[in-house]
């Protein structure tokens, strides 16, 4: 059996590093093979769905919608910015560290983006990325600040161990987050400096030549297509074929398609011209929203035409932007991709749709819900923290404050159920209650052991603490191949294991794979904040590369040399 769990192992570790199939169905189906095979038992499988842990990080997440709409975030934000680069970036590393000590990053950064645009100071390409690096070192100030601390406790809990508490992570976090503020004034020389992102942020779209128009019969200078503001012709698909690039005295006919490129904000000038209608919006152009496809969505992969999209989410695909990649083909014709920028001209019951959450991240404020007042939102942060101040001095514990905190929200009028019910993580707890069985499986089975005993074997020779970096190293690889998540749940085991066999505390192997699973700056993928920022900044791949370096060897000098110094082996 040792055989088939260690097989089984490698065969999930490959389908999530190809990411063609949802992790949560690669997790679930795993933990059901084993239970098949009576490598678990189903009382033992079904428990860990109900774990203490897995159920304070769900708590936090639906917790964190009513934190989305307060005003608190952006009020101080607009606060930070002025003519010093260096001040301001220190300042937003800061405040933006100090709320994903306690916040879910993904709503921390969305209320940052926005604010990051619209700043009038700096090219918002020069702050976007160390934003997102700066919600990762506020992620490892708190247990609650990252789900992978959530999920590491879960594993703690499940072994028998004492659980972590809410501070155990400032020892090495605050350090983290304060020289880490410091190390994003470096990388800021490798950072392209666009000077107005909303100005440069060149979409593809398209518009059909109705049959009554009166364009038909007309060249395209005559029309005068030719010199529009904001917008540029750069083809005409008619009958299947593509003209381009398109000449002066190209005479537009019935059903031609023109396809432009340019700003978004500037696609009303399309409506000036009798006959001219937006291929893809059968909505209100006025009703425009800007999303990114989700490394969850079901989209991937997909062409828009055959993705039934308007059906699934009473929404057109007026326009699509994919980096700074040339798209050349019909927005139908289109597959999408993870990152992907669309705008979407969306109907009345868009924002009523269960499937947003997982498909999509929104990105600005137009139409997505309603803000609570200034009070409102004071008295959300005062009653949160009072929460977490109460746990903290042993009053009340944190899991009933939440769910108190929860009712609350909902007596309120904060939160409603059809929110829960639209943004609830289904797919995360199948991935982490699936995750918790498959980690007792690899330790009962000894694929964890064997593991352990090659990791020892290998770099042994530089006693406890070559072995704790060892585990370190390859949690921290793992997540820039797969998840964060799966990261922590694959190496966890093996981390226990170690520990045990050296005869030593496990305390430091814990914070180990905790840390470990949080170090993702190297690719847009490997974290969602990441991927936040890449679509909306134009970052590539290379840029990821060189500043993801630099930050990861601070990071992990900061995290290998703390650790043992706090926690002991």
């Amino acid at each position: 059996m040792q055989i088939l769990v260690a097989l089984s192992i490698i065969i999930l570790l490959v389908l999530l590093a190809k990411n063609r199939i949802k992790p949560a169905l690669l997790f679930f189906g795993l933990v059901l093979i084993y239970y098949f095979f009576d490598l678990i038992e189903v009382k033992s499988m079904l428990n860990n769905f109900t774990n203490k842990s897995l159920v304070t990080l769900l708590l936090l997440l639906l917790i964190s919608i009513v934190f989305e709409k307060t005003t608190f975030i952006a009020s101080l934000s607009n606060k930070i910015f002025s003519k010093s680069y260096n001040k301001s970036l220190i300042k937003m590393s800061f405040l933006v560290s100090f709320f994903s000590a306690f916040l879910n990053n993904t709503a921390v950064v969305a209320s940052m983006i926005s604010v990051i645009r619209q700043n009038r100071f700096h090219a918002p390409s020069k702050l976007l990325l160390p934003l997102s690096y700066a919600a990762i070192f506020g992620g490892t100030i708190t247990l609650v600040g990252t789900s992978t601390n959530l999920i590491v406790n879960g594993f703690v809990i499940e072994q028998g161990l004492e659980p972590l508490k809410l501070f155990d992570f400032i020892y090495v976090g605050i350090p983290i987050a304060l020289i880490g503020g410091f190390v994003l004034l470096f990388i800021a020389r490798f950072l392209p400096e666009t000077k107005d992102l909303k100005e440069e942020k060149n979409y593809f779209l398209e518009a059909k030549v109705d049959k009554n128009s009166k364009l038909i019969g007309k060249s395209i200078l005559e029309n005068k297509l030719r010199n529009l503001e904001h917008l540029f012709l750069s083809e005409i698909i008619r009958d299947g074929y593509n003209i381009s690039p398109v000449n002066p005295n190209e005479i537009i006919k019935a059903n031609d398609i023109l396809v432009f490129s340019g700003d978004i904000k500037h696609v009303e000038i399309l409506n000036h011209f009798d006959g001219l209608i937006l291929e893809h919006n059968k909505h209100e152009a006025k009703n425009l929203v800007e999303v990114i496809i989700s490394h969850e969505s079901n989209l991937i992969g997909q062409k828009v035409k055959e993705s039934n999209f308007r059906t699934k989410f009473d929404a057109s695909i007026v326009a699509v932007k994919r980096g700074n990649e040339s798209l050349s083909s019909k927005i139908g014709d289109i597959s999408l991709k993870i990152g992907d920028n669309l705008i979407l001209a969306v109907g009345n019951n868009f924002y009523k749709r269960d499937n947003l959450k997982k498909n999509f991240y929104i990105l600005g404020d137009i139409g997505i819900q309603k803000k609570l007042d200034f009070k409102q939102s004071i008295f959300v942060v005062a009653s949160f923290f009072t929460v977490l101040l109460f746990s903290l001095i042993n009053i009340l514990p944190l899991i009933k404050g939440l769910f108190i905190l929860l009712v609350l929200y909902l007596l309120l009028g904060f939160l409603d159920i059809s929110e829960i019910k639209r943004r609830f993580p289904y797919e995360l707890v199948i991935i982490i209650g699936s995750a918790l069985g498959i980690a007792s499986v690899m330790i009962d089975s000894g694929v964890a052991d064997s593991l352990a005993y090659f990791l020892n074997s290998s770099f042994g020779s530089f006693g406890v603490y070559g072995s704790f970096i060892s585990i370190y190293l390859l949690t921290f690889i793992l997540t820039e191949i797969i998840t964060n998540n799966a990261a922590a749940a694959l190496s966890f085991p093996i981390a226990y294991v170690t520990a045990t066999n050296l005869g030593v505390d496990v305390t430091p192997f814990i914070f180990a794979v905790a840390y470990g699973a949080s170090a993702s700056f190297m690719t847009p993928y490997g974290y969602q904040t990441n991927l936040m920022v890449s679509a909306v900044g134009d970052y590539n791949f290379k840029t990821f590369i060189k500043s993801g370096f630099f930050v990861s060897i601070f990071y992990s000098l900061l995290v290998v040399g703390l650790i043992p110094i706090f926690f002991p082996f």
